[in-house]
């Protein structure tokens, strides 16, 4: 993986964290809410996987977030 993919991956990751906590959420609730699986969703924000796009538009939509806001640098 190059460097700026895993840039990439570890600011989306920072930003799920970030979102999920200030929302309350643990990872199992996240998880429950757009049908994830918890382990995923922490190997996301440790930015060790790469999620696909749809992915990402559920997390967005469990969180209620624009998709654009996982990516803010």
């Amino acid at each position: 993986m190059a460097a700026e993919e895993k840039e990439i991956l570890k600011v989306f990751g920072g930003n799920l964290k970030k979102i999920r906590e200030e929302k309350g959420l643990s990872l199992r609730q996240l998880s429950y809410n757009c049908k994830v699986d918890f382990s995923k969703i922490a190997q996301m924000e440790k930015g060790l996987i790469n999620p696909t796009l749809v992915t990402v538009a559920e997390l967005a939509a469990a969180l209620e977030v624009e998709v654009a806001v996982l990516f803010k640098v």
